[in-house]
């Protein structure tokens, strides 16, 4: 899929919705006081769009538009949101065939109604 869409097959790949102890609490921490521009927060918490610079509202709005694909209307950045937003910042490469194929396959395996978001990608792979 990587080939067919023109993008890089390697970097960063993991998604994970539910289960976020993956990626570290210390780690996640350091991202929502890094986002949220608050002091004082002692544990990792979703960052209001408001409550972000205009550098990270943008990488955020670019990412529950192109990365992993949100309803609209979203205002909250939960901690893997964060976490691309952070990745983005740095500069760092995703994976974004493998994060497509997990995303779809936790909307695939749920009982709650999705939107999938990826037709215009998934078109031109079919």
């Amino acid at each position: 899929m990587g080939e067919i869409l023109g993008v890089s097959a390697t970097g960063f790949d993991i998604y994970v919705q539910e289960d976020k102890s993956i990626l570290g609490n210390a780690r996640l921490l350091k991202l929502s006081q890094k986002l949220s521009q608050q002091s004082g927060l002692k544990t990792p918490q979703s960052v209001k769009k408001e409550d972000m610079t205009s550098l990270y509202q943008l990488l955020f709005w670019f990412i529950i538009k192109n990365v992993i694909l949100r309803d609209q209307g979203r205002n909250l950045a939960d901690v893997m949101d964060q976490c691309f937003i952070d990745l983005m910042d740095r500069e760092e490469q995703i994976n974004l065939p493998a994060i497509m194929i997990r995303h779809i396959a936790r909307i695939a395996n749920t009982t709650k109604e999705h939107d999938l978001g990826y037709g215009f990608l998934l078109t031109y792979v079919f």
